[in-house]
Order: structure tokens, then sequence, then C-alpha cells
């Protein structure tokens, strides 16, 4: 199976994600039965996000966006966890801060965005601004109506400068949510993660839905594509996850860059200075 052809959004495609199974686990029977593919993945992602860091001609932008408990944080620790912290940052976009709500709603998401050799997660992303501010009435219709062309404009001009973005929807059901609501109350290691916010917004599943299901439609390009990755099975997700990374870090066609010293010269101090 490819992975990237499999749950990418066609650009110009209208999604519907009550069509998406959201329990789907590509043949896998369970996480037993898939973890030699989650580790060969990961550590591929290892060895390709080294070569990307040496190499400096790329940056990735990875956007994780989803519904509460999608799972976004576990993608992070389980999958994007896997790579070297010195070429790899998480930025997260909570409520802005006074400074970013004073400039133009894209200024905190092009701040963070990745340098050559770096990877970058959006824990959240730029889509906030037609998501929850879309649900929650913060601005006009005729002011969020506008910003997916502003987004695609904005994630045109980082690819024009080599990022390479990979956009992905955590999809998991309403029923999968509750189950999770419910893990966390009985996890006492979770319950800093409950907030009253929880079950108010899923007083707005539908909203959020018909909000993804545009903003997914609108916005998946050839250029930076929208994933809908099936999240009920955690694992599934990590996998499915990993293995678009790594079929795109393998499409790049990277290459250690060559010595910038004589080899040679070194090869020969170094022997020099066992002998003495």
């Amino acid at each position: 199976m490819n992975y990237t052809q499999n749950f990418m959004v066609e650009p110009g495609s209208k999604v519907k994600l009550k069509k998406i199974d959201p329990s789907f686990s590509g043949g896998h029977k369970s996480h037993k039965a898939a973890a030699d593919e989650i580790e060969h993945y990961q550590q591929k992602l290892r060895e390709l996000q080294d070569l990307l860091y040496a190499e400096h001609r790329h940056s990735i932008l990875i956007c994780l966006q989803a519904l509460d408990t999608g799972g976004k944080d576990g993608v992070i620790n389980h999958v994007l966890g896997a790579m070297n912290p010195q070429g790899c940052r998480v930025a997260p976009f909570k409520q802005p801060s006074p400074e970013e709500a004073s400039h133009d709603f894209l200024w905190r998401a092009h701040k963070p965005a990745p340098a050559c050799g770096e990877v970058v997660i959006f824990n959240r992303s730029h889509y906030e601004d037609v998501l929850i501010v879309r649900v929650h009435n913060l601005v006009p219709q005729k002011v969020w109506s506008r910003r997916y062309d502003l987004i695609n404009d904005f994630e045109k001009n980082l690819v024009d400068h080599n990022t390479h973005i990979l956009k992905f929807y955590l999809h998991i059901s309403k029923e999968e949510q509750l189950k999770r609501f419910k893990q966390r109350l009985d996890d006492p290691t979770k319950h800093w993660k409950i907030s009253e916010a929880d079950y108010k917004e899923r007083g707005f599943w539908k909203e959020y839905v018909a909000a993804y299901e545009e903003g997914i439609s609108r916005c998946s390009t050839a250029h930076a594509p929208w994933f809908i990755i099936p999240a009920n099975h955690k694992w599934f997700r990590n996998l499915a996850i990993a293995r678009i990374v790594v079929e795109h870090l393998e499409s790049l066609r990277m290459k250690y860059p060559k010595p910038t010293v004589n080899l040679e010269q070194i090869r020969r101090e170094y022997h020099a200075a066992k002998r003495t």
C-alpha cells in the first residue's frame, strides 16, 4: 500500500469525513502484528532526518490537527520523537498572545516555520483561524472565509523556499473521543489534560466537522497536501504518519554533502598521532 496516495486528499476534491472509516487499520490485526513495521519506519525517520539536517537544502513542516483527544501529542511522542531534537522543533498553537493578536493571523505561523535542515511540527496550526474562529463566531464570516486563499498563498511561499509541507488530520469517531475522555478521568497521570472545555467543545462536534471538511477541501493542494489519517487505533495512526513522512523524505533524493576538508591529510595526521 502506498500510504501517501491512500490517505492524501486530492486537490479540488470535496471531503466528507463520515465516508472515511476512523477505525481502518490497513490490514493489520493488532498493534503487536504491526510492531516490527512501526519500528522499521521509526528507524528510517532517524536516518532520513539526519540526512535532511546534513544536506541543509530542504526543510519539513508537519501540521497536526484533530478534534480533542485525536492524538496530536501521541504522534509527537511516538513517531516524531524518533527524530534527533537537534534538528526538530515543536511549535504549539494555543490561544493567541496579546502580541500575536495584534498582528495578522498568519504572523505567528511564519515566525516558527522551519529553516533549512529542520523539521518543525505545528501542534495545531494556522488552521485554527478557520476552525475555532469559525465555530465560535470569533470573527465575522466575511473575515474567516477569505483566509483559505491567504493560507494557500502563505504555504506556497514556504514551498517556494524549499519547505515541504505535510498536513495531517487525525480522524477519530465521536465514540472513540468519549472513550478517551474516560481514560483521562481514570488515569491520574492524565488528569492534568482535563479541562472544563472538553465536554463543552464536544457539543460543537458537527460544526467542527463542517469546518474541517471545508478547510481540508479548500486547502489540500499539490504543494501542501492534507492527509486524513484513521486514528481510532493509536498504533495505526503512528504507523501511517511515519510511513508518509518517510515516503516524502525518500522522494527528495537527498545526499550527504561532500567533505569540506582534505580527508587524506586528516588520515595522515590521525595515523601520525597514533604513533606518538
